[in-house]
């Protein structure tokens, strides 16, 4: 009886000593030209809606229709946290294409990473976070119909 009490109490330390298992979040800032360069498959941006970064020169605006986050997220498993992170930025640029042709737009604008609402604006990165199973990319853009050039 004494034995199995004292087994009870180790194995009780050994758990208590683990502590709770956090779930991975890993974040990255990489480059949107290494990213657009690795989209890959049929299921990516088709050219339709131009891309605009940050606070990147865009030709006249003739209309706008709001500003909308998308956050879709791609598997992890399997695959390095680049690669994960650039699925993921290419499910994002189709959904903010899908999105903008719905509303009439042929650009998305002021494009910024949005994790938990904090703000990431630059012309040449964007930022990804990878967990054990799901890489996750949040863009945040101005949907706008810009002059044909």
């Amino acid at each position: 009886m004494r034995r199995l009490s004292v087994q009870a109490v180790v194995l009780s330390l050994v758990i208590f000593a683990a502590g709770p298992a956090l779930p991975r979040n890993v974040k990255l800032i990489l480059p949107i030209a290494a990213a657009t360069q690795a989209i890959t498959g049929e299921d990516r941006p088709t050219g339709a809606v131009k891309f605009f970064f940050g606070d990147e020169n865009t030709p006249e605006i003739v209309a706008e229709f709001g500003t909308h986050a998308v956050t879709p997220r791609t598997s992890a498993m399997g695959t390095s946290d680049e690669k994960a992170c650039y699925g993921a930025f290419q499910w994002t640029l189709v959904n903010l294409e899908k999105r903008a042709q719905r509303l009439g737009a042929n650009a998305v604008i002021n494009i910024v990473s949005f994790y938990k609402k904090n703000e990431l604006s630059s012309t040449t990165e964007f930022e990804c976070h990878v967990g054990d199973v799901i890489a996750s990319v949040f863009l945040r853009g101005k949907f706008v119909r810009i002059a044909d050039r």
